[in-house]
C-alpha cells in the first residue's frame, strides 16, 4: 500500500520526523525553504505539510487543494498560515501549544536575566581581555523581588510566571479580559495595559500576532516605562514597533530589550544591532531537542488522526469540511 506523502516546508531535527515517517513517506524542503513553482511543484499530490514559519501563498494553497488534509504548523504560531482559505479548501490546519511552551518560557527568562545583569557586556569583556575588572562595570538591574507585567496569559506566558514566583516577584498582567484561572496560579493581578506598563520593571510580551496587536508596544507605550524597565519579546516580531523601539532605547526612556524576534525576520533594525542594551536571538525560543522532537511528534500524531477522518487536536478551523479517509 502506497503510503500518505507529507511535506515538510523546511528542514528540522531529523529525529523530530522518526514518528511521522513510520506510517508515511515525508519529503523535507531545504533549510531556506522554497518558493514560487519550486514550492508549488513539492506540494502537489500531498496529504498532509508541516509548515514551518514559511509562508503558504494562495497559490500554493490552490495547489494543495485536491489532496490535502491537513496543515500542521510546526510550532505555535499560525499566522503563516491562511486559516480561512484553508477552511474554504476543506483543509484542517493546527498547531503545537503545548509543545513549545516549557522552552520558550526559559529564553525569555533568559534574555530577561541577560539583559538584567549586562551578560553580553561581561561575556565581551572577558572575551577582550580587558582589564581590570573595575568593582562598577557593567552595572545591571536586580531581578528578585521586581515586578514582572506579562501581556497574556496563556500557557507560555503561565509558565513564565511561575518561574518568577522563585524570584519572589510581584506579578501583575494583562490582556483582552482578566483570567482567573491564571490568576489562581500565580497571585497576578490583572491591570490595565498603561497600569501595567507603568508599574512594571520587567515586561515580557506572550500575544498572538493579530490586527489588533501589531504594534501593540510602539511610542506610546514605551512612554509610560520606567526609565529603568527592560522589554522582553518572545512572541512575535510585528507586536513591538521596532522604530519606536530604537527611539526609546537612544532616548533612554527604557533601559533595555531582549527580543528573540523581529519586525522584518530575519532582519534585526540595523540600529538595534549596534545597541549593547539589547540581547537578542535568532526566533530561538523552540531551539532545543527535545522542543523539536516534541513538535514533529505532535504533528504526526495530528497527521494520523486527519488521514483516518478524525478531527486533529488543537484544530483552528473544526468548521473545515471532514477529509475523506487516505
Amino acid at each position: 500500500m502506497t503510503k500518505p506523502r507529507v511535506f515538510v516546508t523546511r528542514s528540522v531535527l531529523p529525529e523530530a520526523l522518526d514518528l511521522l515517517r513510520t506510517r508515511c513517506q515525508v519529503d523535507v524542503g531545504p533549510a531556506e525553504g522554497l518558493s514560487g513553482k519550486a514550492l508549488i511543484d513539492a506540494v502537489s499530490g500531498v496529504d498532509a505539510v508541516i509548515a514551518t514559519l514559511q509562508h503558504l501563498d494562495s497559490d500554493v494553497m490552490e495547489a494543495l487543494a485536491p489532496t490535502c488534509k491537513i496543515i500542521s504548523s510546526y510550532g505555535v504560531g499560525y499566522d503563516h498560515i491562511p486559516v480561512a482559505e484553508a477552511t474554504r479548501l476543506g483543509i484542517w490546519v493546527t498547531h503545537n501549544p503545548d509543545a513549545v511552551t516549557t522552552d520558550t518560557a526559559d529564553l525569555a527568562w533568559a534574555l530577561m536575566l541577560g539583559v538584567a545583569r549586562k551578560l553580553r557586556d561581561g561575556d565581551l569583556t572577558v572575551r577582550n581581555d580587558e582589564t581590570p575588572w573595575g568593582v562598577t562595570i557593567h552595572m545591571g538591574l536586580r531581578v528578585s523581588g521586581k515586578t514582572l507585567g506579562i501581556v497574556g496569559s496563556g500557557r507560555i506566558a503561565l509558565a513564565v510566571a511561575k518561574r518568577a514566583q522563585g524570584f519572589n516577584m510581584r506579578l501583575s498582567y494583562t490582556g483582552r479580559h482578566k483570567n482567573e484561572a491564571f490568576e489562581a496560579a500565580t497571585g497576578a493581578q490583572y491591570l490595565s495595559k498603561e497600569e501595567l506598563l507603568a508599574s512594571s520593571d520587567f515586561v515580557s510580551l506572550h500575544i498572538p500576532l493579530t490586527d489588533e496587536t501589531r504594534h501593540y508596544i510602539s511610542t506610546p507605550e514605551l512612554s509610560l516605562m520606567r526609565p529603568h524597565a527592560i522589554l522582553i519579546n518572545t512572541a512575535r516580531g510585528p507586536v513591538v514597533d521596532e522604530e519606536a523601539l530604537v527611539i526609546a532605547l537612544k532616548e533612554g526612556r527604557i533601559a533595555g530589550a531582549g527580543l528573540d524576534v523581529f519586525e522584518n525576520e530575519p532582519h534585526a533594525h540595523p540600529a538595534l544591532r549596534t545597541m549593547n542594551t539589547v540581547l537578542m536571538t535568532p526566533h530561538r525560543g523552540v531551539a532545543t531537542i527535545d522542543s523539536h522532537v516534541d513538535m514533529g511528534e505532535s504533528s504526526a500524531r495530528k497527521i494520523f488522526d486527519a488521514l483516518e477522518g478524525r478531527m486533529p487536536q488543537d484544530c483552528l478551523n473544526p468548521q473545515a469540511r471532514k477529509p475523506s479517509v487516505v
